[in-house]
């Protein structure tokens, strides 16, 4: 998730747990427990594909952080032996204010590893886009309402309220996800198309309009679009995947870690001699966020791994009046949104057989 929503999530966590004791500055101190996972950005890798990878790792692991907040709570109260709060009751909240950052991240589709040392695939339950005003706001207005009047019992009430909300709204882009990906499974059945999996997860800035991807079982994934007011069928295109392009790339190490990374939700594209790779988890045919160049042809038809970097070509930069088109997409079943027009922007160049 974004920043701030981080920083207020963790303030909120210790307002509730430590705010009679600490008053504002547990606010303060909460939203920096909150935030401090992140971090890990400050890493320098080598490579794009690295950068992405590694993120949320050990910072967000569920086996680092309670050790650190255990650490953390026994520094504090070593130095501060007067504080009218037991070691429980600081550790707990320490711990809490740290760990719902990497279980919030969860909840988006990226993938945070939440059991890093171990690599099982990164968690990505799909239930809130990594911007949502209406998980954010009620915890912001919260927050800067105990820093107006103070840390009340009033104040705390709201507090634990806002993240009770939290806690449902999450539930409710859960089951989205979830209710979505058998609409659209149940539509692709009905034309005779088998999906041998498929995801879903929220469109930008809203639970109420998904869009869903699914893989067939003839190297082309679905790429749909279904909001909870629809009255017509879901639309959808169908685009080229490209995995036999894998063959390439079995002893590229960077290839094989996004893969991981990904859970497999990948397109391979042969550009120009260029293998390029896209993350399908995240953004719509000609504006992938994620897509690199692992590979190239030379002369002679051989292919061969280079340094990952992060490709532009043929990605649809004008994006004016896309949130208003999604916007009006909630309410009306048509029109639909530009998935044709999006399948336009798309690579150009088609994939060719593998020599």
């Amino acid at each position: 998730m974004d920043s701030l929503t981080q920083a207020v999530l963790g303030a909120s966590v210790q307002g509730v747990g430590l705010g009679k004791y600490q008053g504002r500055k547990a606010l303060f101190y909460g939203a920096l427990l909150g935030t401090l996972p992140d971090l890990d950005v400050l890493i320098h890798y080598a490579d794009p594909i690295s950068r992405m990878t590694y993120h949320r790792g050990f910072s967000h692991s569920l086996l680092v952080l309670p050790v650190f907040a255990l650490i953390l709570a026994w520094l504090i109260k070593k130095i501060g032996k007067n504080n009218a709060y037991s070691f429980s009751r600081l550790y707990a909240t320490l711990c809490l204010a740290l760990i719902t950052h990497p279980l919030l991240d969860a909840f988006t589709v990226y993938g945070t590893q939440l059991f890093w040392p171990f690599t099982p695939i990164p968690q990505q339950w799909s239930g809130v886009f990594i911007i949502d005003p209406l998980y954010t706001l009620p915890l912001l207005f919260a927050v800067l309402w105990m820093l107006i009047k103070g840390a009340t019992q009033q104040t705390q009430r709201i507090l634990a309220l806002s993240l009770l909300w939290s806690c449902l709204y999450l539930a409710w882009g859960t089951y989205g996800q979830y209710h979505h990906q058998q609409r659209v499974q149940a539509a692709l059945a009905s034309q005779g198309i088998v999906v041998q999996r498929i995801m879903a997860t929220p469109m930008p800035l809203n639970t109420l309009l998904f869009r869903v991807v699914a893989e067939t079982d003839n190297d082309e994934y679905i790429d749909a679009v279904s909001g909870w007011f629809d009255t017509e069928p879901p639309e959808f295109i169908r685009l080229p995947q490209g995995l036999h392009w894998k063959n390439h790339l079995q002893n590229n190490f960077l290839f094989q870690r996004l893969n991981w990374f990904t859970d497999g939700w990948l397109a391979i594209d042969n550009i120009n001699k260029q293998l390029v790779v896209t993350d399908l988890r995240m953004g719509v045919p000609g504006n992938h966020n994620f897509r690199f160049i692992v590979a190239e042809q030379d002369v002679n038809g051989q292919w061969h791994n280079i340094e990952p970097q992060r490709s532009r070509q043929a990605i649809n930069g004008n994006t004016t009046g896309l949130l208003a088109k999604m916007w009006h997409r909630i309410w009306h079943s048509l029109p639909p949104l530009p998935l044709a027009q999006w399948q336009q922007n798309a690579d150009t160049a088609k994939s060719d057989k593998p020599q």
